[in-house]
């Protein structure tokens, strides 16, 4: 035989019930089916008790949209005859119901059991009109489940039990219908409950009692998943957890099944499957006591939250090598009725920290402050206090006791996201590790745990563009491209949660469409400034996030400390931070460092080149950087390329503007300043202290020209056309050529023009390309040469590509 129990959704409407019917009808064994009572009842019942005992006449009302929606359910599953007699039978209780809230009304007061005695309806209501319905046995279920009242609470008397079922149920039928949830007291015989959730406790009772072959608790859901799904998007369903699995979870809040349910069916070791009414079709979570199904590799099921925790310390130096105090403090709690979910305590005994639920917390901290009064006016114990807006958070799985290095994942993962953890506790089987956070990282929590721990399909990367001109809008198009096969390939998901312009902004944390990302922008935008941007990152609190800025901004650029501050990686084709003063730009990278995160900035020099990626690698494996020798304008490169017998320098910048290699002012590209920039960073990447006023230059355009306007430049340029021409056939007889070089020798730095020959690496440099000789300790005879494309948007955003693919580990 089996046992199926059906909560208050399945029991909420006609076609749910009649889902019951069909469920039912296709069992081919015995079967006891228990019920909840009607969706929501139950909260009504509690709501009219407390308008009728308050005195509010209105309570007369809510009791007859009751009895409607009773009669509404009624006549949408019985026929003319058959309606007629449950509609009285039913009509009955409620006329007994009404009967207690006129009581109510009169005498204005409802005592625990008068309450116990009103919400027992619900429950004695459906399981009445079901059994009707599937032409099943009946029996009330205050005649089968005895309890014992113990600190205040109604506790299962499994012997009374055992009898009262075997007496009342000498012969099993082939379908029995009894209501969950309820009981009577083994002693005064008055009626009780077994709390919110109770009816699944109902049928793992009987279940256990009468050996069944499984244990069915068919609900609105397909079973145990993974975590909240209205957090976690992606959350699955978990096919098989252990008993123990199952309990852990349900008792950190999964309220998939009430965690006592699990009990009577571990003792008998009845298997426990969680259905959907509503799609029968799905397999749900098969629960045994196997720890998991054949290859299973997680190392965690589930995750499990308490949104509404409170954290209640006992502390002081008296406590330590003092003998019972934790007894005291649990036991005044007992007393009090107050449950305890979480216990953390320092090994020095000084200080003790339990969960409760936010409810409770004034009644412990009062409770615990009687219980504690003399050793607080001696001082061995200082003031007991809560700290409330608290969220538990459990990881759960049996597998974990197999694989070291968990908890110390666990945590570092909180802490790489900004996470802090107020307490934390974990038992010896390590099934669970159970940690308080605030209330307000809990979003961010779950979803951070769900994807480190591989329980999402893939792992997810949140990126907040700014900049979208021709390096950022190339660089959504590539993600774009990608995004596909990184999922397939890679098990990656980039998410584009932010997109910035100028003018305007979006956010939205489950992922813009880059497909149609400027219209979105254009029509959804709200306008944008830099402490807009920094503010709307900061308040959505998203895990995984990278801060992407393809701007050439200083306020930009401002925000990357406080994105670092909160754990936000940054990635930069902005040079502006990377060569400001120097304490910045270590406190950025040592900010980074210590938070766990990235501040890259690859781009910064060579555009898509791996230039400042080689040079880390360099010295992370202990070698030394001498000397740097570099061409890093590609605009520079491009004029020095062109400059011939027919064009002349004045025509060779004008050539480099239009063609949108240079700056709309080239006079920012012929100053040197953007080499100085890259040269600083280079310089400092290799372990020298530079500033940008350390850099001697050497510069082929005298300052005279950089004074006026852009129009009084253009006007004078020309003036040098003449002399360079002079120059450049002296170079061109002798086989040379100019270039405008950086370097780095032992920590000196300059800029400026240099004649190459034809056997210099420099001298076929075409185009705007770049490339970079690296002298070290090991490639001293034979420089390490880099070369390549030093500009464009695509190379430069193919590179912060990179620099975001290197965040996620992806190689």
């Amino acid at each position: 035989m089996k046992v199926m129990k059906f909560g208050g959704t399945s029991v909420g409407s006609v076609n749910s019930i009649l889902n019951i019917q069909r469920i039912v009808r296709e069992e081919s064994e015995p079967v006891i089916v228990v019920v909840s009572a009607v969706g929501g009842v139950t909260d009504q019942l509690y709501s009219i008790a407390n308008l009728a005992a308050s005195g509010n006449a209105s309570y007369l009302k809510d009791f007859n949209r009751l009895r409607e929606r009773h009669e509404a359910l009624l006549s949408g599953l019985f026929e003319a005859n058959a309606l007629e007699h449950i509609l009285s039978d039913v009509n009955e209780l409620l006329d007994e119901l009404s009967n207690i809230f006129k009581g109510l009304f009169l005498i204005q007061d409802c005592s625990l059991k008068t309450s116990d005695a009103i919400v027992s309806y619900g429950e004695r209501i459906s399981s009445l009109f079901v059994s009707r319905l599937l032409e099943a046995q009946h029996v009330d279920s205050r005649d089968l489940i005895k309890t014992d009242e113990q600190f205040g609470k109604h506790i299962v008397n499994f012997a009374r039990t055992s009898e009262a079922i075997r007496q009342h149920i000498p012969n099993l039928p082939n379908v029995l219908v009894v209501g969950g949830f309820i009981s009577s007291n083994v002693l005064t015989g008055e009626t009780t409950n077994l709390g919110r959730g109770g009816s699944d406790y109902t049928a793992s009772i009987l279940a256990a009692e009468f050996h069944a072959s499984i244990l069915e608790i068919w609900t609105d859901v397909d079973g145990f998943m993974t975590a909240d799904p209205r957090v976690i998007n992606n959350a699955y369903v978990i096919e098989r957890l252990s008993y123990v699995e199952a309990m852990e979870l349900s008792n950190f809040g999964a309220k998939v099944i009430y965690p006592p349910t699990i009990f009577p069916a571990f003792h008998k070791n009845i298997p426990i499957r969680i259905k959907n009414t509503f799609n029968p079709e799905a397999p749900g979570t098969f629960i045994s006591k196997e720890k998991s199904g054949n290859g299973e590799s997680k190392a965690i099921k589930g995750i499990s939250s308490i949104s509404d925790t409170s954290l209640i310390t006992v502390e002081g130096l008296g406590m330590v090598g003092v003998i019972g105090v934790n007894y005291r403090i649990f036991k005044a709690l007992a007393k009090a009725g107050i449950s305890v979910f979480l216990v953390s305590q320092a090994s020095s005994e000084n200080s003790t920290s339990i969960g409760v639920r936010m409810a409770d917390a004034q009644s412990a901290v009062q409770v615990l402050q009687q219980e504690f009064r003399l050793e607080i006016e001696m001082g061995e114990i200082n003031t007991i206090f809560a700290e409330n807006n608290l969220a538990t958070v459990a990881i759960v799985g049996e597998n974990m006791k197999r694989i070291p290095g968990i908890a110390g994942k666990l945590f570092g993962t909180l802490g790489r996201n900004g996470i802090n953890v107020i307490a934390c506790a974990q038992g010896a089987s390590e099934t669970n590790i159970s940690f308080v956070i605030h209330v307000d990282s809990l979003r961010k929590t779950l979803n951070v745990i769900h994807d480190s721990f591989f329980l999402s399909e893939y792992q997810v990367l949140n990126i907040f563009l700014t900049g979208i001109g021709t390096v950022g809008g190339s660089l959504l198009e590539q993600i774009h491209q990608q995004q596909r096969l990184l999922m397939d390939q890679n098990g990656l998901k980039l998410n584009v949660v932010g997109i910035a312009d100028v003018q305007r902004a979006v956010f939205d944390r489950e992922g813009i469409d880059l497909e149609n990302y400027k219209k979105i922008l254009e029509e959804q935008g709200v306008p944008n400034s830099p402490s807009l941007m920094r503010d709307e990152i900061l308040k959505m609190n998203i895990f995984n996030s990278v801060f992407v800025d393809c701007t050439a901004s200083p306020q930009i650029a401002d925000l990357y400390e406080s994105m670092l501050e909160h754990n936000i990686s940054v990635v930069a084709a902005n040079k502006i931070a990377a060569s400001s003063a120097y304490d910045r730009y270590d406190y950025l990278k040592s900010l980074a460092r210590r938070k766990g995160i990235k501040y890259l900035f690859e781009t910064n020099v060579g555009a898509g080149l791996p230039i400042i990626n080689t040079m880390n690698n360099l010295i992370n494996s202990g070698d030394r950087i001498l000397k740097l020798e570099a061409v890093l304008s590609g605009t520079l490169n491009f004029i020095f390329n062109t400059i011939s017998s027919d064009i002349s320098l004045s025509a060779s910048i004008k050539m480099a503007q239009e063609a949108r290699y240079s700056e709309p002012d080239p006079r920012i590209d012929l100053s040197g300043k953007d080499v100085i920039r890259k040269l600083v960073i280079l310089a400092r990447e290799a372990g020298y202290r530079v500033e940008q006023e350390d850099v001697v230059k050497n510069l082929f355009v005298p300052d005279a020209y950089f004074e006026g306007g852009l129009d009084d430049f253009w006007n004078r340029i020309g003036e040098l056309d003449t002399p360079f021409e002079e120059k450049r056939k002296v170079l061109e007889s002798q086989s040379k050529r100019w270039r405008f070089v950086a370097k780095l020798d032992q920590g000196a730095c300059s800029v400026g023009l240099q004649e190459v020959a034809s056997s210099h690496p420099f001298y076929d440099l075409e185009g705007s390309n770049n490339i970079i000789m690296i002298t070290t300790e090991r490639y001293n005879q034979y420089p390490m040469i880099i070369k390549g494309y030093g500009a464009g948007a695509d190379v430069t955003a193919a590179g912060v590509f990179a620099d975001i693919m290197s965040i996620a580990n992806i190689r």
